[in-house]
């Protein structure tokens, strides 16, 4: 008696309410289609896609993430403020590519008509490198330090920042010849900003989660001449 061959039963993606199929974390898809997907689930808080693959954020602890990434903001939003034609944004999603749609801690960008290399697109997200992105990183130390960093450097982010919170370290990169290497720190271990004259990171102070230092820090690098000479050459920008 010959034998009924049957077809193999389909994959059966979940689907929302609005007969989208679902982000899974693992899964491998195109930049378009997960941010169509990202679009259709607001509950979602944070998804990013890296050399193609679907990375779902984990809960977020407060020690080791929530409150070190309020204070990396506070520095950047007071460089921000000090420094006009740049802009500083949080957790933001950003198109760097058909394969890479990160969503990074921090960024801090020049503006599009002051030369800068990202701007706005359509629908409000990132499109192209800013010129500095910063992640905090304690469970995803491993992703942010391999994956993500080769993401970053592919697309041409300038300089790449993380803070590795479970290892008390801070590592600052600056592309150049399409390698990263390492940005260079003074003995008292500040760091000075190659693309943004001015941003000095005191490494010290910002491991003792010491505000005040970390702030005075970064009013005398805005204080300097070398950011007087930024400020300067993007406002020449902007009327050229």
């Amino acid at each position: 008696m010959a034998t009924l061959l049957t077809a193999p039963s389909p994959i059966r993606r979940e689907r929302g309410p609005r007969g989208v199929a679902l982000l899974e974390n693992g899964a491998h898809l195109g930049a378009h289609e997960f941010l169509r997907r990202y679009e259709a689930m607001p509950e979602v808080k944070k998804a990013e896609l890296i050399n193609g693959v679907v990375y779902m954020g984990s809960p977020v602890r407060a020690d080791q993430h929530g409150e070190p990434d309020n204070l990396i903001q506070g520095w950047l939003c007071n460089y921000c403020i000090g420094t006009p034609g740049v802009r500083a944004a949080t957790n933001s999603t950003t198109r760097l590519g058909p394969d890479d749609v990160p969503q990074p801690d921090g960024v801090l960008r020049i503006l599009p008509e002051r030369g800068g290399q990202a701007r706005l697109d359509a629908k409000g997200y990132l499109l192209g490198a800013p010129e500095l992105v910063v992640e905090v990183a304690a469970s995803s130390a491993s992703l942010d330090v391999r994956e993500k960093l080769a993401s970053y450097r592919r697309a041409g982010v300038r300089e790449y920042l993380v803070w590795r919170t479970e290892d008390s370290a801070v590592d600052w990169w600056v592309l150049e010849e399409d390698e990263y290497r390492p940005l260079p720190g003074s003995a008292e271990g500040v760091l000075r900003s190659q693309v943004f004259p001015g941003l000095w990171l005191d490494v010290p102070a910002l491991l003792a989660e010491d505000g005040g230092r970390l702030m005075a820090t970064l009013e005398k690098g805005l204080a300097s001449p070398e950011h007087a000479a930024f400020a300067a050459e993007l406002q020449r920008r902007a009327k050229a």
